[in-house]
Order: structure tokens, then C-alpha cells, then sequence
């Protein structure tokens, strides 16, 4: 069962497929980094300085006490780290999507084949009119 399993891991699909994993794993972290970084500040300074991630419903406001310690946390619906992530996942399937078109065209179609004489056609109609002479 051991050999089986080794058999099993050491094929060449289940490595590759465990390398698409971790670079699709890395490739998230420079995304999110990308969005993050770079373009939530771009769209927070045409939107006058908003910050998405800040946005929010308060439920319930935090409880202090008298010194300034939370003895309860604020509840609260946090929709704009909701955003940030549709703007991430809009921005990831962008990226994917000019890698998928970049690889289409790297692709050559087969070429058609020539073709190598005349056709049946062509030799059935020599072969009837030689018989007719």
C-alpha cells in the first residue's frame, strides 16, 4: 500500500498539480498585494481619501471603561473589506484572463495539410475517360 501510494504522489500529474497550487497561492498574495498597495489607494484618491477597509455598520459601539480598556468589543458589519475583496477578485480575474489570452496566442494552429495530388475525384474522372476511349 506504501509503494501504491508512493506510485500515486511521484506521477507527473499530482506534482504538477501541487505546483499550480503554490504558485497560485504566491500569485494571490502578489494580487492582493497589488490591490491592496496600489490600487485602493489610486480609487481612494479619486474617491476624496475613502478608505474601503474602514467602512462600516456599527451594531453595537464598544464598551470602555473609565481608563480607556475595551471591556466589550464593537460589533459591527464590516462591508468595506467586503469590497476590498470583490475589487480584488475583479482584479485577479483580469490578470488571469490576459494570461489565458497570452497563452492562446502562443498557441499555433496545425497547419492544414497540402494536399499531396489530385483528388479521388480528379483520378476517377482520368480513369473514365481513358475507359471511354
Amino acid at each position: 500500500m506504501l509503494k501504491e501510494f508512493k506510485n500515486f504522489i511521484m506521477t507527473g500529474n499530482v506534482i504538477d498539480f501541487a505546483v499550480a497550487v503554490l504558485l497560485a497561492g504566491a500569485l494571490g498574495l502578489v494580487v492582493s498585494g497589488f490591490v491592496s498597495d496600489i490600487v485602493m489607494p489610486f480609487i481612494g484618491h479619486f474617491t476624496v481619501g475613502i478608505d474601503f477597509a474602514d467602512m462600516k455598520i456599527v451594531l453595537d459601539e464598544a464598551v470602555l471603561t473609565t481608563d480607556g480598556t475595551i471591556t466589550k468589543a464593537e460589533n459591527a458589519i464590516m462591508y468595506g473589506r467586503w469590497m476590498n475583496k470583490i475589487i480584488n477578485l475583479i482584479v485577479v480575474g483580469f490578470v488571469l484572463f490576459l494570461i489565458v489570452k497570452a497563452y492562446n496566442k502562443t498557441k499555433t494552429p496545425p497547419a492544414p495539410a497540402a494536399p499531396s495530388g489530385p483528388s479521388d475525384n480528379d483520378l476517377l474522372s482520368e480513369i473514365r475517360d481513358l475507359l471511354k476511349k
